[in-house]
Formats: structure tokens, C-alpha cells, sequence
């Protein structure tokens, strides 16, 4: 389910506009104070952000590189007055936008054309596995839309292990692989980054990371 956030102040048109986007299948939350906005965005990480521009970051000094940063992963559509079409060269990071006053239906359809297109980006960019998903472009991995925290040598290990289903590796050709030619580590580092990941990654419904007896580990080919 894609996750929405509404960066808006709360009336009944942004509530029920909430409200139609929920009933078409989407989890959308509405927040009004942009401290409690950037708090929801780095939790949840929203799969796009619904932005009023009289509100939005965009309007404060620092808008412009808050905006920027967050729309290399993160579709920004924006709700605009008639008068403020200026903001839309001031900020090129908004990748559509609604004129004011909007339509809820109007809205919806470009909520929806964003993410079937941010979707068909991303579909040669991602490894999932079940309910595991690796975002490589964003070098993000979630579980069951769940936001898994990985240092990046357990990003970098996971990926490599997700992108070879199947495939067995020595311990020694994942410390070359992994960290580099010129790690001189003993290969006990890979059994403690494959605890540490098993420990972020699986659970009693999930199990990706194989043990393969004295050789190595393989991520498994039924994911």
C-alpha cells in the first residue's frame, strides 16, 4: 500500500480529500506543522508528498534544499494558488502540480499517474524477495513496507547476496566483494554482518540468508 502524506493546514476539503484518497487504497496521513511533518516523513517515509505551497517549506529560506533533498526519492505534487504559479520555477523539484481551488477528483488521478510513474522507475531499480524489497537507487530495503534500518555494509552485503538468488558465496569472496580487495579483516566479519542482518531482516515469518556448511551463505532461491 503506497503511503501519502498531506502537508497541509486541516480543513474539511483537506479531510475529506484524505479521505477519498484512503478509500481508493492508499494510507494517507495529514500533518500541518512542518517540524511534525519532517518527524513523519524520515519514520514513514512516504511514497509521496502532498504539498499546500502557502505552507510548504518551500516558502521558507531553507524550502528550496528541503524540497530538493527530499524529491530525489520522494514525488513532490503540490497545490497551488492561481497567483503562486511563480513558485513553480522556483522550485523544479515539484514534480506536478493542482491549481487552487482544487478538485478532490483531479487530484486523486495525479496522485495516482505519480506513483504508477514513480513505480515504472523504480521497476528496474529494485530487488524484492517476498515481502522484502531493496530499493537500490534510494539504497533503501523495506519488509512488508516496514522501513528496515541497515548500516551500509549490511546494505551493500544484503544486496549483493539478493541480486544472485541462489548462488553460493565463500566468506572470502563476500570480504572481496563486499568490502573491498584491500580489507585485510579476517572472514569472521561476514559472520557478524550476516547476524546483524538476519537480526534486521528476518523473522519467524521471514528467512532469506542460508548458511551453507562449512563454505558460506547464499541468499535463498524461494524468495
Amino acid at each position: 500500500m503506497s503511503r501519502i502524506t498531506i502537508i497541509a493546514k486541516k480543513s474539511d476539503h483537506i479531510q475529506k480529500l484524505a479521505a477519498r484518497l484512503n478509500r481508493n487504497g492508499f494510507s494517507c496521513s495529514v500533518v500541518a506543522d512542518r517540524g511534525q511533518a519532517l518527524a513523519r516523513i524520515s519514520t514513514e517515509r512516504p511514497d509521496l508528498l502532498l504539498v499546500d505551497i502557502d505552507i510548504s517549506p518551500a516558502t521558507q529560506p531553507s524550502g528550496d534544499s528541503l524540497l530538493a533533498g527530499l524529491a530525489k526519492t520522494i514525488p513532490v505534487l503540490a497545490l497551488i494558488p492561481t497567483d503562486g504559479l511563480s513558485e513553480l520555477a522556483a522550485n523544479p523539484e515539484i514534480a506536478d502540480f493542482v491549481l487552487k481551488p482544487f478538485s478532490i477528483e483531479e487530484v486523486a488521478l495525479r496522485v495516482k499517474r505519480l506513483l504508477n510513474r514513480a513505480q515504472d522507475t523504480d521497476a528496474g531499480e529494485i530487488i524484492k524477495c517476498g515481502d522484502l524489497v531493496i530499493y537500490l537507487a534510494r539504497y533503501e530495503v523495506r519488509l512488508s513496507g516496514r522501513l528496515v534500518e541497515l548500516t551500509y555494509r549490511e546494505y551493500k552485503l544484503l544486496s549483493f547476496l539478493a541480486a544472485s538468488k541462489g548462488q553460493v558465496f565463500t566468506r572470502e569472496v563476500l570480504l572481496n566483494k563486499v568490502w573491498g580487495y584491500d580489507y585485510f579483516g579476517g572472514d569472521r566479519t561476514v559472520d557478524v554482518h550476516i547476524r546483524r542482518l538476519r537480526s534486521k531482516v528476518e523473522d519467524a515469518n521471514h528467512t532469506f540468508i542460508d548458511t551453507v556448511r562449512n563454505i558460506g551463505y547464499r541468499f535463498r532461491i524461494d524468495k
